[in-house]
């Protein structure tokens, strides 16, 4: 490196002409979403390093600066389906540029129930697109979702219940050794057959249990917290539409203030009451929002086959009407965040917390996730619109990856 830039200085002084090295240093300017003061955001080398309070006098009032969303339960997006027949190093780029777009700097591409073949060789690409230099910084982990789940209609959702099984340690540690041991979080049914013990292996290795899709018992709930489970995937949703008004498997996961819930917080998955009493009881310090958006997210509404399945695209949700069923999200995790600030009253600062500090906090990503000095320089540039977020520039690890300008 040395040896080049002597020889650029020398070149310059030949030509008698003035030649600018590279220089990665920046400064982003906005409204600090934690405080609403005006700053500046330096960073240099892909990290923040400083952050400098301005005047707000003749300064654009109407950009906040934020850290990049993190969404740990994404299937796919833009017709990029990660548990797919035809994924692709491509396809998983394509998606990336385009989750880029809606504010999302870091996310778990996420596979469900299908066949273990198929598992281990979407994970396998997944895993290969991990370490592309381009998107790569992007792809925090992945999230497996089933195949151990409940096998009964409504508590299965749209996962297909031939591909559904007990757990098996020996078959995860093979997807696991397909993902290049990129699996962070697997979603389970705890009172499946070999769950506890199951759940313990996970623990031990470094992976993140959450319980979904299941229609476990108070019992079985605290045993699989008791085991090291940590989170509830998506709660209110993965659940028959009728259940018994007392022994059901919200409550005890609503109540154990070991398990943090992630919820679909797009307006249509779960009611406004549901979403109220949800931050009422974890507060925002202990929900995750996730958008568990399909690869038909941003499509045109229609029928589409996916999976063995026939779904319909509407302009809010992804439904499975066979089952009656809703089959996962239409919209990018930043939606939430507004529908979540309408629902709850909540800050722009609490809804950020959801959406980004809380999800790097649980998976120990511990450069992310905060605009604070030292930290990786994913940041979203943004402005608020009728509580909807609307993304002008996007930074992963300092570069800008989007601007809509």
């Amino acid at each position: 490196m040395k040896i080049i830039i002597t020889y650029i200085f020398a070149l310059s002084f030949i030509l008698n002409v003035n030649i600018e090295l590279p220089n990665d240093n920046s400064e982003i300017e906005g409204i600090l979403y934690s405080d609403n003061g005006y700053v500046s955001i330096e960073t240099s080398s892909g990290k923040i390093t400083g952050i400098n309070r301005l005047s707000s006098e003749n300064k654009d009032q109407e950009l906040f600066i934020a850290p990049g969303l993190i969404d740990v339960q994404i299937n796919g997006y833009m017709g990029v389906d990660f548990s797919g027949p035809n994924l692709t190093i491509e396809g998983v780029r394509k998606a990336t540029k385009a989750l880029w777009k809606v504010g999302v700097t870091s996310y778990f591409p996420t596979i469900i129930t299908s066949d273990i073949e198929r598992i281990k060789q979407n994970f396998a690409i997944l895993a290969l697109a991990r370490k592309d230099p381009e998107i790569g910084k992007s792809i925090a982990g992945f999230h497996l979702e089933g195949p151990y789940i409940s096998p009964i209609q409504g508590y299965r959702g749209a996962h297909l219940e031939k591909y559904i099984k007990l757990p098996d340690w020996k078959e995860f540690r093979e997807i696991q050794k397909a993902a290049d041991n990129g699996i962070k979080l697997i979603t389970l049914a705890p009172e499946l057959e070999g769950a506890i013990s199951f759940i313990s292996n996970c623990v031990k290795s470094g992976v993140v249990v959450a319980l979904g899709h299941h229609n476990g018992s108070a019992k079985d709930i605290q045993m699989a917290i008791d085991a090291g489970a940590k989170m509830a995937t998506h709660l209110g949703n993965g659940c028959a539409n009728e259940i018994n008004r007392h022994h059901n498997p919200i409550w005890p996961q609503l109540s154990d203030d070991r398990i943090t819930p992630s919820i679909i917080a797009d307006g249509f998955h779960l009611t406004k009451e549901e979403v109220r009493s949800f931050y009422k009881v974890k507060k925002f310090n202990n929900l995750i929002l996730v958008s568990d958006a399909l690869d038909l997210a941003g499509l045109p509404v229609g029928e589409y086959t996916r999976g063995e399945r026939k779904l319909l695209l509407t302009p809010n949700v992804v439904k499975l009407p066979e089952e009656n069923v809703l089959a996962g999200a239409a919209s990018p995790i930043s939606k939430c965040v507004g529908v979540m600030m309408n629902f709850t009253q909540c800050s722009l600062k609490e809804a950020i917390q959801m959406a980004s500090t809380n999800p790097a906090n649980m998976f120990s990503m511990n450069n992310l996730g905060a605009i604070e000095p030292g930290k990786r320089a994913d940041i979203i540039q943004f402005s608020m619109k009728n509580n909807e977020m609307i993304v002008h520039k996007t930074f992963v690890d300092g570069e800008r990856v989007y601007s809509n300008k």
